[in-house]
């Protein structure tokens, strides 16, 4: 025999009805088959709410209302779809149950109380409507049926609204029915019979438990849990959109996650199967030709970590004191006195000094918990021996569990690593002797980056990126274009998952946390009523997209942005830039942004800053590192310069030259803020810094190309317009070097503590002599390097190669780690 349980999503309405059907009967082609079906969805929430309202002396009419809304379409659309479905005989029946639940709830509201054994009879009506509608279709399709009564099946014992099933007891009433093979069988879910033959209930999701029961009792070939998703997944699919689908694992691996919290089956519904060897099948009733998962004694172990669960609403409680250590039986009387309010722990540690004892337990039973260690060690807390008790609330469980842990090492390791990377402190930590699980105490506000973090670690190959972009014009725009490019390359032979999960400009802001449209992100920028972003808004972006890897790109110029990075770092993101500002404001400023990098464990990336994507800071950051040291550095560190001085030396004046790099999208919207030298000076600024000197943007020498009189002017126009004033005199100077075999170049130098640059005559024998048409070039002479220095050569203009720089710091940020 198959059993097959059927949950109240799969049961929800008429059509759902015709899948379980359907399913039923492809089943009972090859096998005999059984059906134990749940109340159909919300069915058992109206009647729990219908007991209350009547315990509080209420009718109940919205409730019965609701039901009645639920429950006779189902039967009016089957009757209405199958010729042999007796409709006018199953609403009866219906009707004849509902004014038994009315005359039951009119008495509760007389009495103002509702008797344990009245609630089990109402609250399982629901699972009566399932069978009694299941039992008519199946009929009027031409199939036998053989209903049996839970009540006189399952044998039960314990508390009424939760009792359990005695399967050796229910082994015998079930083997004196009789048996028809070629019958489909029905029972109904979530309810038993105790001793006296009264229904008692198996606990809420008590029908998945029922299914296992029958199943042991029938000695079944397989139980199958159908439900509304295709399996038991690595963690839950709707926290983490990249969870993975477990072909198989093992009853020891599925109790685990149950116990702690994984919505795979109730650890009661697993002890069954698992005494009695059953394999049980999760599949879903929308999709029965998938796989499913299969739990049973085998498991998968090229899979080492088969999942990664979460328990919220926990309190830690911690036990210490001077009483503690050496006082044998103290452990002994904590949980016993703990057992006796019946108070159920869930987790527990202890220091090897012996010195304290923690442990969890639901918050809802903290009072009690509380109340049971006082009464037990009112002395010991009176004489000092015990301190105060500690309690953490609003704590969770997350435990990642996989039988292969026993023989992978490292496990621990990277669970913790990925904790750490996300943020998220532990509170306590506890690991079972068999190896199979492992779990940490932590914050339940982080349980959605901790599980995100954990999965990405166990169960993700590709390294994830989350890249949000403010500024989206020249640079911005090109990076953008770079990475829509790349994606599909760098997640397949690289195994980098590179999401722009935001962009936006200094009024709106847009954000996808699986990828902004990289089409049409300006039309929807355009479109957004949205603010632009701030701090604030991209630390909630963190948590309500998951963002494992955030990272801010800042394309403007903006002072005000660069002013800000320390509260992006504080909100988790990495900070990577092309913009020079936040590395050319105070000294302070640098140093502070420096520190907040590292207590926040953020980077700060600005190779772009110089060179645009030549490998710049990094190389010098590397050469400083290996204990080299910087001797004299000069080099031509303007693309723009490079391609206008390039012009020039062909013979167009420098007006024509700068109109021909205006139009080509090389100066800056206004080419006054080329031509004056400053952003030379910042640039050098920037490298002086990085060579340890504490320097003002003041503290440079910069001299301007021309007079700054030649650069007066609001715009492009303007400036070229006046430029051709200083023409002959350039020229004048560029023909004086030629005659000496030389050529004009602005230089950046730091030489002998000073920092400057300066329009300057090379020759031949200078490695600036042939850098020119946009191409920057930097020698460093240094303890290394010397006398022949080192030098770092190629094209520094343009916003694609400023991009691809861009581009380039993000993708160091893969590897990134905590610790770094």
């Amino acid at each position: 025999m198959r059993v097959l349980k059927f949950g109240g999503t799969s049961v929800a309405n008429a059509e759902r009805f015709q899948d379980v059907a359907k399913i039923a009967l492809d089943t009972a082609a090859h096998s005999q088959t059984a059906l134990v079906l749940s109340a159909p969805a919300k069915i058992t929430n109206l009647l729990v709410a219908l007991v209350a309202q009547g315990a509080a002396g209420n009718s109940g009419l919205k409730e019965f209302d609701d039901i009645r809304a639920i429950i006779e379409p189902i039967i009016t659309t089957l009757g209405s779809k199958f010729e042999g479905f007796n409709t006018k005989k199953i609403l009866s029946e219906y009707n004849k149950t509902m004014e038994t639940i009315r005359k039951r709830v009119d008495g509760m509201a007389l009495l103002g109380v509702c008797p344990e054994l009245v609630m089990a009879y109402i609250e399982s009506r629901g699972e009566s409507f399932s069978i009694l509608i299941m039992e008519e279709l199946l009929k009027s399709l031409g199939k036998k049926v053989r209903v049996i009564d839970p009540v006189k099946v399952l044998v039960t014992e314990g508390p009424i609204m939760e009792s359990s099933v005695n399967i050796d007891a229910s082994k015998a009433k079930y083997a004196a029915l009789e048996d028809d093979k070629d019958a489909i069988t029905l029972m109904s879910g979530f309810c038993g019979g105790n001793a006296q033959g009264e229904q008692v209930l198996l606990g809420r999701n008590g029908s998945d438990y029922s299914a296992a029961c029958l199943a042991a009792i029938s000695n079944a070939e397989c139980c199958e849990i159908w439900t509304d998703v295709d399996g038991v997944y690595s963690c839950d699919p709707r926290a983490v959109s990249g969870a993975i689908l477990l072909r198989k694992m093992s009853y020891a691996e599925a109790m685990e996650l149950s116990y702690f919290g994984a919505k795979v089956l109730h650890p009661r519904t697993i002890a069954p199967i698992a005494q009695f060897h059953i394999p049980c099948l999760i599949k879903n009733t929308k999709n029965p030709k998938g796989e499913g998962t299969l739990i049973s004694e085998e498991t998968d172990l090229s899979i080492p970590i088969k999942g990664i669960s979460d328990l919220k609403g926990i309190a830690l409680l911690n036990i210490s004191g001077p009483g503690m250590k050496g006082m044998v039986g103290m452990a002994g009387r904590l949980f016993t006195a703990v057992s006796r309010a019946n108070v159920s722990v869930t987790l527990i540690t202890q220091s090897s000094s012996e010195y304290s004892i923690s442990f969890c337990v639901n918050q809802s039973e903290l009072s009690k918990a509380k109340r049971a260690i006082t009464g037990e060690f009112k002395l010991e807390l009176k004489e000092g021996l015990l301190n105060p008790i500690e309690v953490k609330e609003g704590c969770a469980i997350i435990s990642v569990v996989g039988d292969g842990m026993r023989t992978v090492r490292g496990i621990s390791g990277k669970f913790f690593r990925a904790l750490a990377e996300a943020n998220v402190n532990i509170r306590a930590i506890a690991q079972g002797s068999s190896e199979r699980s492992i779990s940490a105490v932590i914050s339940q506000k982080r349980v959605p980056e901790a599980v995100a973090f954990a999965h990405t670690a166990f169960f993700n190959s590709k390294q994830r990126l989350d890249v949000v972009l403010l500024g989206c014009g020249g640079v911005g725009g090109a990076l953008l274009s770079q990475i829509k490019r790349q994606r599909e390359m760098l997640s397949s032979k690289q195994g980098i998952d590179i999401r722009v999960v935001g962009v936006g400009n200094s009024k709106h802001f847009i954000s996808d946390p699986n990828c902004v449209d990289l089409e049409n992100y300006q039309e929807l920028l355009s479109e957004s009523d949205s603010e632009a972003l701030t701090p604030e808004t991209a630390e909630a972006l963190i948590k309500s997209a998951h963002l494992l890897n955030p990272i801010l790109v800042d394309c403007t110029t903006s002072e005000e942005l660069a002013n800000s990075y320390i509260d992006y770092m504080k909100a988790g993101y990495h900070i990577v830039t092309p913009s020079k500002k936040a590395n050319t404001l105070s000294f302070d400023f640098y140093k502070k942004l420096r520190e907040a990098a590292k207590l926040h464990h953020r980077k700060f990336l600005y190779e772009a800053n110089v060179g645009a994507g030549l490998p710049v800071i990094n190389t010098m950051q590397n050469q400083l590192a290996a204990g080299d040291e910087l001797i004299d550095f000069a080099g031509i560190l303007s693309g723009t310069l490079s391609f206008i001085f390039g012009l020039v030396e062909d013979g167009k004046t420098l007006s024509e030259a700068t109109q021909i790099a205006y139009e080509k999208g090389f100066t800056e919207p206004n080419p006054a803020d080329d031509l004056d030298g400053m952003d030379v000076g910042r640039k050098l600024l920037i490298l002086a810094r990085e060579n340890g000197m504490e320097l003002e943007l003041s503290d440079v020498k910069i001299d301007s190309i021309v007079e700054p009189k030649y650069l007066k002017g609001s715009n492009a126009k303007e400036v070229i317009a006046n430029l051709k004033n200083a023409d002959a005199e350039f020229s004048k100077k560029v023909s004086e070097a030629k005659a000496k075999g030389k050529v004009l170049r602005y230089v950046g130098c730091i030489k002998d503590g000073k920092v400057f640059c300066q329009l300057r005559e090379v020759g031949p024998e200078d490695p600036l002599f042939r850098v020119r048409d946009g191409e920057n070039a930097l020698a460093l002479t240094t303890l290394y390097y010397q006398p022949i220095p080192l030098v770092i050569r190629g094209y520094g203009a343009g916003t694609e190669v400023t991009a691809a720089g861009v581009l380039s710091d993000v993708l160091r940020l893969q590897n990134w780690t905590h610790e770094d």
